[in-house]
């Protein structure tokens, strides 16, 4: 069985290497584990290397380097003129990036919290292509695959 691909938003990101949440930890497992193939591109990999810089993080440039070289060690990288397709636009322009991943990708979820992707979630160009998923929805859906499974 091939391993789903998925797409991380930044503040996922966030919330499962840099705070650890300790609620995500599931999924946080699940993604170490291998069980799944996160894909990226460039432009989101710098738009987190920024968001570790700000100021309220208080991380120095070994903690952010650190950060998202762990991070990039989990992904497969999408070149930036893959394919993407026809897509809603997303209202937050700096989101549209993870759609255009999702969609060249083909991952099966693309996983936030963002309010402006969730709602694009049953947009008939992005449910028949992949689920938008908050990381809780996630965990409640891979906590009733093992449940299910012999």
């Amino acid at each position: 069985m091939s391993r789903p691909i998925i797409v991380l938003d930044t503040n996922t990101v966030l919330a499962l290497w840099m705070f650890r949440d300790p609620g995500l930890e599931p999924l946080r497992q699940w993604i170490e584990a291998k069980a799944c193939r996160p894909v990226s591109r460039a432009d989101a990999l710098e738009e987190l290397r920024r968001v570790l810089a700000y100021a309220q993080f208080n991380l120095d440039a070994d903690e952010q380097a650190n950060l998202h070289t762990r991070y990039l060690a989990r992904l497969a990288l999408l070149p930036e003129d893959a394919p993407r397709g026809e897509l809603p636009i997303c209202r937050d322009p700096d989101d549209q990036k993870f759609l255009e991943i999702a969609a060249a990708s083909g991952a099966a979820r693309l996983i936030t919290r963002d309010k402006a992707l969730l709602r694009l979630a049953r947009h008939r160009l992005v449910r028949e292509r992949f689920a938008i998923l908050t990381p809780e929805q996630l965990q409640h859906e891979l906590a009733r695959a093992t449940a299910a499974s012999p």
